[in-house]
């Protein structure tokens, strides 16, 4: 039996004239992928100049996936996934501060690459992977892709500055990482950041992207989050959540004990912002510590 990543694959692919992805889709991943082929250097051209050439490459990656997932969602192979992702839209009204603490673009990754759905718990950007060329995209384009769809939301240490970087450590861990973020928060030694990191795309980027608007904890400890972590784990192991071939935490920061899991952290434990950066206080599974539980 096929992955549900294939048969959607094969559905798209067995008629040119199919209705499966809207024509004004198609032609506008069409467009984008043609001028992205036509740039020399992909990391400068177009509408995004001026912007980090890391975070466009990363950038052009989401539009994409966004755009064939409009399509993709009405399929009766992805009910389970408009289902998931219909009742979180509603719940959460992911829009950013003041309306709510999930900003659009923590929320576009968490439904493109975290969602799960389908007899063979695909997400979206797996189920895109295998039609990317069906639109002669770029390699870098395809690379960014599968980039996003590996990442995964993370608990880091605010290790200080290096010039325009910050530098990150992930709790628990020893490796430290420069990173750019690209809504501008430079923060301050020993806070807590909870971000999704993306890796440098190729080897002319040379930093980690803080892709999301920085969710930060400036008064809990390192400690803290090691520990919580640790339960977290052993419960799900307890439940049979974890897949034997997975690495348990990693499995944990990308789809949580249940879907929403992380979204519901981020609302319960929101406490202000500002114009570049929410402030989160609270541990996930301490009720009291939690402003909104």
């Amino acid at each position: 039996m096929g992955s549900v990543a294939d048969d959607i694959a094969k559905k798209i692919i067995s008629s040119s004239s199919s209705k499966v992805v809207d024509p004004e889709v198609r032609r506008e991943v069409r467009k984008m992928a043609i001028e992205a082929g036509l740039v020399d250097d992909p990391l400068t051209g177009g509408k995004f100049a001026g912007y980090d050439p890391c975070h466009v490459l990363y950038g052009r990656g989401q539009n994409f996936v966004s755009l064939l997932a409009e399509g993709i969602a009405t399929m009766r192979e992805a009910k389970g996934y408009t289902e998931i992702v219909r009742v979180a839209e509603k719940e959460y009204l992911p829009l950013g501060p003041p309306t709510s603490p999930l900003t659009v673009s923590y929320f576009t990754m968490w439904a493109m690459f975290d969602v799960r759905f389908g007899r063979s718990r695909e997400t979206m950007g797996t189920c895109i992977l295998p039609i990317a060329r069906m639109f002669d995209c770029p390699s870098w384009l395809v690379d960014s892709v599968e980039l996003m769809q590996e990442s995964r939301m993370g608990f880091y240490v605010h290790c200080g500055s290096d010039g325009k970087s910050v530098l990150l450590r992930e709790v628990g861990t020893r490796q430290i990482v420069s990173c750019i973020v690209p809504a501008g928060y430079v923060g301050r030694k020993g806070e807590i950041w909870f971000v999704r990191l993306l890796p440098p795309p190729n080897r002319l980027c040379h930093d980690h992207i803080v892709f999301i608007t920085p969710y930060v904890l400036r008064d809990h400890l390192e400690r803290q989050f090691i520990d919580y972590l640790e339960r977290e784990l052993v419960r799900m192991k307890a439940k049979k959540k974890l897949l034997r071939n997975d690495y348990p935490r990693r499995h944990l920061m990308k789809y949580g004990p249940r879907p929403n899991h992380w979204n519901d952290y981020v609302v319960r434990a929101y406490s202000g912002h500002q114009y570049d950066a929410i402030f989160l206080t609270g541990i996930p599974d301490i009720r009291q510590s939690l402003p909104h539980a």
